[in-house]
């Protein structure tokens, strides 16, 4: 290179590539602290999207990447099913009808393991299938039907959900004991359970309790049921179900 060459370069600056990729930084940097880090490139780029902002996918991937912006991820989720009972019976009725076209056609229920204080606390929660909004949950010390029997009451009790309605559970005692039944006969609303060891049939809550794990719980210590139920109404109430791209 030349003396003149190189003092040319120096005077240039930035180049106009430099400069937008500096801009764009800053928008996927707001895109990623609102989503409370939980958003990698894909959604960032879904979220600028929705913002009118023209730029692809590649780019965002490479500028998150040489910026180290990552999302938070769980890597395994570990699950313990207990005991199945009741293998015969019940249907799986989502494997007939299909998919819903609407709200309060389906509803999917489930619970998971939280640990508190070094011991374990269960998270019932119930999901509409076709907005995945999270219309109710509850926090117990014991896995009982009581527990899934005041979340789904309370999401009745939001909803008003009209006769016919599915409610789509695993085979767990605490979905399929008798005053869940009584309960779900008294509305008029229909019951569904996964196969025999198919978990994927109810894919969508397994779905949302890795999120959520991912999001939230891993790499957070939880002395009281206190500190875990401020987070998970922070996260479930004013961001998952309001904000967060499905």
């Amino acid at each position: 290179m030349s003396r003149s060459g190189y003092y040319a370069w120096v005077k240039r600056g930035e180049s106009q590539h430099k400069q937008e990729d500096k801009k764009l930084l800053k928008l996927i940097k707001k895109a990623y602290e609102k989503s409370r880090q939980t958003y990698g490139s894909p959604r960032v780029f879904k979220a600028l999207q929705k913002q009118g902002v023209a730029v692809g996918r590649k780019r965002i991937e490479r500028l998150m990447r040489e910026n180290r912006i990552r999302a938070r991820a769980i890597k395994h989720y570990h699950r313990n099913y207990g005991t199945h009972l009741y293998y015969t019976g019940t249907k799986n009725l989502r494997l007939e009808i299909g998919v819903p076209t609407g709200i309060n056609q389906q509803w999917v229920a489930d619970l998971t393991y939280v640990k508190v204080g070094g011991q374990w606390h269960f998270l019932a929660t119930v999901m509409d299938l076709y907005s995945r909004k999270i219309l109710s949950w509850s926090l117990g010390k014991r896995k009982t039907s009581s527990l899934t029997i005041h979340v789904l009451r309370k999401a009745i009790k939001r909803r008003q959900p009209p006769k016919g309605l599915i409610y789509h559970t695993d085979r767990g005692a605490e979905y399929c004991a008798y005053d869940v039944k009584d309960l779900l006969n008294k509305q008029g609303i229909i019951a569904s359970n996964n196969r025999p060891y198919h978990s994927i049939d109810n894919a969508e809550m397994e779905s949302f309790f890795k999120t959520l794990k991912g999001d939230v719980i891993r790499g957070n210590i939880y002395h009281t049921q206190h500190e875990l139920r401020s987070d998970l109404k922070s996260y479930i109430n004013h961001f998952y179900n309001t904000e967060r791209l499905h």
